[in-house]
């Protein structure tokens, strides 16, 4: 944890934006618990995880798009099988809150 924020101060005083999606609640079976921290990065690079595959493509999405539209964001990631038999079959649901941290210190 000690180094995803070591590399926000780092990359904040480069000039730089970054995304923290932090798992805040999760329901039924899911790869990561509430705690769980992701940074996302503007460059596209990112450091961390919030569980691997779909969940954490879902997240990396919306953190992408939070750095492009400047707004942080609240949402959840369903992790149930859909009817087709294809998708994510954890079972759970996570909920994900991304914001932005930003050089001149304000949070969006």
């Amino acid at each position: 944890m000690e180094d995803l924020f070591k590399e926000v101060g780092r990359r904040n005083a480069l000039g730089q934006t970054v995304a923290m999606a932090t798992i805040v609640g999760s329901r039924g079976s899911t790869p990561r618990k509430a705690g769980t921290h992701m940074l996302v990065f503007e460059d596209g690079s990112g450091m961390g995880t919030v569980g691997g595959g779909c969940v954490e493509a879902d997240v990396w999405r919306e953190a992408a798009h939070a750095l492009a539209d400047g707004n942080s964001r609240l949402f959840d990631v369903d992790l149930v099988d859909d009817f087709l038999g294809e998708g994510d079959v954890c079972g759970g649901t996570v909920e994900v809150f991304v914001d932005l941290w930003r050089p001149d210190g304000d949070l969006a």
